[in-house]
């Protein structure tokens, strides 16, 4: 019947034409469509429910170690993500500040309804958006390239490019204990004909699978035997836009809980009866958001597991349960929970469960998220087998971006790894792939001093200004921010301070020497636990600044050395990016070459020596090879 549909559905007249269409109303949906729209493309943006619009199917919170990076970068571009959660979060915390700045993430628990409300409306609300109600049932295709879509009411639309966003949707199959069946996240209906459309133009359809925790009632928790878990007294909001001043406040407290030995026998004595042990689910899970389960099985040494009790939102009862994804059995999981203290007589309201879905080969697709072989046919999200809705929201507005560059003849965006951990995260995708669902971590980048979170900024507003995303009142604040960040690094490198009893004391006082002769105060700050606010009484001429700046002062100076031998290796990493490689070329006949990387070559196609080097199974070797060969190749088109 339905194949019948999507054949009339091809036959008959389009309903309306759209520049581009955005297939799902995720995270990376609605980037996607903004983007797109923003630049000035009729956009159409495709859900099986409005209802679901931004939704966050697992935890209701936005940022996260690495994953704050990505939404600070998405600010910086021009993207939606960070107004989105300053304006509807319940608790803000800074993470890692134990550690360097490299790795300070910012993380918040948002308010769920509040979340989707927002960015429904700003969907809603935006010039060139049109927001649709339908499931997409097949993209359709003429000479290799994309001509539109047509949705499960057999209705045509055409478009010049479309992103496939469909996140879990996609041939969704939700798994608890014995009992299977097809659906999307939260009980809506999954999609269940693209898959066969993408299919059938030879895109690589792969099965990915992911989880989340039950939702339990506030009334059945007892908060006294829980560890609470306050904000942060000093708020820093996600967005560069954010007027500084502007009070931000925690509205609620988290809470944290652990399993015990009870807990673990509990689980393991039903172990058979979780689909992902007794063989029923074949996907491929998450490594590093494992059930728990999963944690029990391959940890069987720890006494306990960590659990986060986070609320859903301010107007309602539901509470998170972070860290207690499962599969088991809905019994089965109401009895590991009365075993952990502060949850004795918890109640279930939502149960756990895991979900399979169909998602794409990312190396099939171009640093721009367009597929390799299909003209106009972009992929973004979970798709692209990530996992996360920051890697979701930071991919969907790469590829909305570009495909509106792509329809404008402009030159699309392409951020390497130096500039941003979104550049890393599209890097590894269309690179290296991933055998499982890809979540960003801070260790993925070799450059992570120089992409901290405070001067996302500083490496992408610039970009989003040049893209057309970043309006100019926005871009003109972030220059005067730039302009007062140099100009005072220029005067703290200039300023002498001479030595007296007082500063010897503050300096003792964080375990450092007094000066016995004058110091430049760069130097004094590049010392160990000296700061630049402590410091202040001791520099008569200092202008006043915002925060922002000062922090940018301070990290500037007191690691300016690590960052300029960090600077010397992007310098020589983009030396091996500017030498591209032919595309669609044969490396049977580059003569050197080991056979490994042949059929890696082959395969990826890499578009520059420096990715064909980041490819596994290419090793320095089989580099020089090419380099030695771009250099014939250059000589004899010479001659």
């Amino acid at each position: 019947m339905w194949n019948n549909l999507i054949e009339r559905g091809r036959k008959m007249p389009f309903t309306d034409d759209f520049d581009i269409v955005v297939v799902g109303a995720g995270h990376a949906g609605c980037e996607a469509a903004l983007a797109a729209a923003r630049l000035g493309m009729k956009t159409a943006l495709f859900t099986i429910s409005l209802d679901c619009v931004a939704n966050m199917p697992c935890n209701p919170s936005i940022g996260g170690t690495a994953k704050g990076h990505l939404v600070r970068e998405i600010d910086a571009l021009g993207g939606e993500m960070g107004k989105a959660a300053d304006a509807t979060f319940l608790q803000s915390r800074m993470l890692n500040l134990g550690r360097g700045p490299a790795v300070h993430s910012l993380r918040v628990q948002s308010d769920r309804v509040k979340y989707h409300t927002y960015m429904k409306s700003a969907v809603e609300s935006q010039e060139n958006l049109f927001l649709k109600q339908g499931e997409v049932t097949a993209v359709t295709f003429e000479g290799g390239r994309v001509t539109g879509v047509v949705t499960k009411l057999g209705t045509s639309y055409s478009a010049r490019t479309v992103i496939i966003a469909t996140g879990t949707y996609l041939n969704g199959v939700v798994h608890v204990g014995e009992v299977s069946y097809a659906s999307g996240p939260d009980n809506v209906l999954p999609a269940t004909k693209l898959s066969d459309s993408l299919t059938a133009q030879g895109i690589t359809i792969r099965r990915f699978k992911t989880g989340t925790p039950a939702r339990v009632h506030k009334r059945s928790i007892d908060f006294d035997k829980l560890e609470r878990q306050d904000g942060d007294e000093k708020i820093t909001p996600f967005s560069f836009t954010h007027e500084e001043g502007e009070r931000l406040e925690n509205k609620v407290c988290c809470y944290v809980g652990y399993t015990n030995e009870e807990t673990h026998r509990v689980i393991m004595e039903n172990i058979e009866r979780s689909p992902i042990y007794s063989g029923r689910i074949h996907a491929i899970g998450p490594r590093y958001c494992p059930s728990i389960e999963d944690k029990i099985m391959r940890f069987r040494d720890r006494e306990r597991h960590q659990l986060f009790i986070e609320p859903m939102g301010l107007d309602t009862d539901e509470y998170y349960l972070q860290g207690m994804s499962s599969s088991l059995p809905e019994e089965v999981q109401l009895e590991f929970l009365h075993t952990i203290k502060g949850l004795e007589h918890v109640e279930i309201m939502r149960n756990a469960y895991a979900i399979e879905y169909d998602c794409c080969d990312p190396t099939e697709l171009l640093p721009t998220l367009e597929f390799k072989k299909i003209g106009g046919l972009f992929g973004a999200g979970q798709f692209n087998g990530t996992s996360g809705y920051e890697e979701a929201a930071a991919q969907g507005l790469i590829a909305g971006i570009n495909a509106a560059l792509k329809l404008q003849g402009r030159q699309q965006l392409v951020l390497d790894r130096a500039t941003s951990y979104i550049g890393t995260l599209i890097d590894d995708l269309t690179t290296k792939g991933c055998s499982d669902p890809y979540r960003m971590l801070t260790s993925r980048s070799e450059y992570r001093l120089l992409l901290r979170q405070d001067n996302a900024d500083m490496r992408l507003t610039q970009l989003g200004y040049d893209v057309g995303l970043v309006p100019r009142g926005t871009f003109e604040k972030f220059l005067e921010k730039k302009r007062l960040v140099e100009g005072e690094v220029e005067r703290v490198k200039k300023v002498n301070i001479a030595p007296s009893q007082e500063l010897t004391e503050y300096l003792e006082s964080v375990g450092s020497e007094g000066i016995t002769t004058g110091a430049k105060l760069s130097q004094l700050l590049k010392r160990p636990h000296v700061t630049y606010d402590g410091i202040i009484q001791f520099d008569d001429s200092r202008p006043q600044l915002p925060d922002a700046v000062r922090e940018q002062v301070e990290l500037q100076i007191k690691y300016e050395g690590y960052i300029a031998i960090q600077q010397e290796q992007v310098d020589a990493m983009r030396r091996l990016e500017v030498k591209k490689l032919p595309q669609g070329m044969d490396y049977s006949q580059v003569t050197g070459l080991r056979l490994e990387a042949i059929e890696k070559l082959n395969k990826i196609q890499p578009l520059s020596v420096g990715q064909a080097g980041r490819i596994s199974g290419v090793n320095p070797a089989d580099v020089n090879v090419l380099l030695v060969w771009l250099e014939q190749h250059r000589r004899a088109k010479e001659d």
